[in-house]
């Protein structure tokens, strides 16, 4: 009886302990949610609702104008098949992918190299070299294309004092490319700071350790620094792959400068010069979009293009992670 008695008081008095707790978690959630809404409100309407209808647009004939009509698969059969200049476009975008890519993260890295070896006026000089990266993109390009100008540019006027033949550059198909690589690696001051931080933040007893095992400079930048700041170095390979593929505005702004122009907006022809080889696909979709207003054709583009961006995202996350699982496990 005493038993019985007690079991029923323990479980009676637990009911409203386990009522609190229930309420507790259930006002954590809440606050949690409250926090998190303005996030979760901005992501969907400024991402999920645009990318869900650049999808269904991608499907249709869609001009701005009149109502979009269902079409299937014929926006992305056409790129695969009877356009013209969309190859052209990605083959300028790989270029870029490959080339901008790799210069950009040994760059960055280099020059956070040199930085992270000062003794003084460290400062001063991460400033100098952050400075460019807040630069308009429109004003940086028509600077480097005055800059760049084959006759009365500065660069080919000291180079020419000095012997050199200079080359025309942004008016020259075969140089136009690496001309915007160069303007790339001028504004890539944002990557070299989170590099920075991250070399700085090397424990400095794993270079003694190194050394003290008679590892010279090359072998300690390749075991211990890099192996440190390897995650970095991927998120700047990823975000540098992403920044080519989305190559827009220095290379409509150099394409029409370079013809002489200033008219972005209205030319189709000036776009993509000399001989369309600063036509990027970004410049190719907005011409498809917004000046033959083929917005259902645009935004298969701009599908694809995702589609892209995240599969070069997901392999080289995958590559890395494999290759971290294969050091662990040697």
């Amino acid at each position: 009886m005493t038993a019985t008695l007690s079991a029923y008081t323990t479980g009676s008095s637990s009911a409203p302990v386990q009522a609190r707790a229930r309420a507790r978690r259930a006002r954590h959630r809440r606050t949690v949610l409250l926090f998190i809404a303005p996030a979760s409100l901005g992501f969907l309407i400024f991402f999920g609702y645009p990318l869900i209808a650049t999808i269904y647009y991608s499907f249709t004939k869609y001009d701005l104008i009149n109502p979009p009509q269902f079409v299937g698969f014929d926006n992305y059969i056409r790129m695969f098949t009877s356009e013209q200049l969309i190859g052209k476009a990605a083959y300028n975008t790989l270029w870029l992918v490959i080339v901008l890519t790799v210069c950009r993260v040994v760059f960055s890295l280099g020059v956070a190299s040199v930085i992270s070896r000062l003794k003084s006026g460290v400062g001063l000089v991460r400033t100098l070299c952050y400075l460019p990266s807040l630069a308009p993109p429109a004003a940086a390009t028509l600077a480097f294309v005055f800059l760049f100008n084959p006759e009365f540019g500065p660069v080919n006027r000291f180079l020419r004092l000095v012997g050199i033949d200079g080359g025309l550059w942004f008016n020259d198909p075969a140089m136009s490319k690496p001309a915007l690589t160069l303007l790339a690696l001028w504004g890539s001051g944002e990557l070299m700071i989170i590099i920075l931080a991250a070399l700085l933040d090397v424990p400095q007893e794993q270079y003694e350790a190194a050394e003290l095992d008679g590892a010279g400079p090359i072998r300690r930048f390749w075991h211990v620094t890099l192996p440190s700041i390897s995650p970095v170095l991927l998120f700047g390979v990823v975000n540098s792959i992403i920044y080519a593929l989305q190559f827009f505005t220095q290379a409509i702004v150099a394409g029409s400068a370079a013809s002489g122009t200033a008219d972005v907006a209205g030319n189709t022809k000036f776009i993509g010069a000399p001989q369309n080889s600063t036509l990027t696909y970004p410049v190719w979709l907005y011409v498809q979009g917004f000046r033959y207003f083929n917005m259902g054709y645009a935004a298969a583009m701009a599908v694809l293009l995702f589609i892209v961006s995240a599969g070069f995202t997901w392999l080289l996350v995958r590559r890395f992670r494999k290759g971290q699982h294969q050091e662990e496990g040697a």
